[in-house]
């Protein structure tokens, strides 16, 4: 007689999870940014979260940089076109520390990994238990679309192609 494990369900905790990027700006310095609204799920049957399938949608209307003309020209057709594709949305897995699955941004699906730091689970104030994660890892923008580029006099390039991402995901189990 076999046991089967019961998959334990968890859920973004919004208010202490934060999804950064950051990407070269002529070369020499980085400009950061943030989506300020996502939503995402976990279902492991493990403790550990060996084998966890992972689920999350950043909202592109969401993205913050701290500078609002920057921030509408990012939501338009030359990066992310919110208007037509309003989700960046990841499916996927977690193999030991690493988070492995396809990311769809602009239409165009990729697979790609991502570094993970389990942090460990914790029961709060409230009774709640909770798990944390930090999640880092790097996309090249172009392979998903967002082609757009300018070249200063210089030669320099204003926008780099790599993005770094960071990710500190609380979890909070359901």
């Amino acid at each position: 007689m076999s046991t089967q494990a019961i998959a334990t369900k968890w859920a973004i905790d919004p208010t202490h999870t934060e999804v950064q990027f950051k990407v070269k700006h002529l070369v020499i310095s980085t400009v950061t940014g943030f989506f300020k609204k996502f939503s995402g799920s976990v279902e492991a049957e493990e403790d550990d979260f060996g084998g966890a399938e992972v689920s999350f949608s950043l909202d592109v209307n969401s993205i913050d940089t701290n500078q609002a003309d920057r921030d509408n020209h990012l939501k338009s057709a030359d990066f992310f076109a919110a208007a037509e594709y309003p989700t960046i949305d990841f499916e996927g897995t977690l193999k030991n520390d690493k988070l492995v699955g396809d990311l769809t941004i602009r239409g165009t699906k990729k697979n790609i990994t991502l570094d993970v730091d389990f942090g460990g689970i914790m029961v709060d104030p409230y009774g709640n238990t909770k798990a944390g994660f930090e999640i880092n890892g790097k996309i090249n923008r172009k392979e998903f679309g967002l082609n757009w580029g300018a070249v200063t006099e210089a030669g320099g390039v204003v926008v780099g192609d790599e993005v770094k991402l960071h990710i500190n995901a609380q979890l909070v189990k359901g």
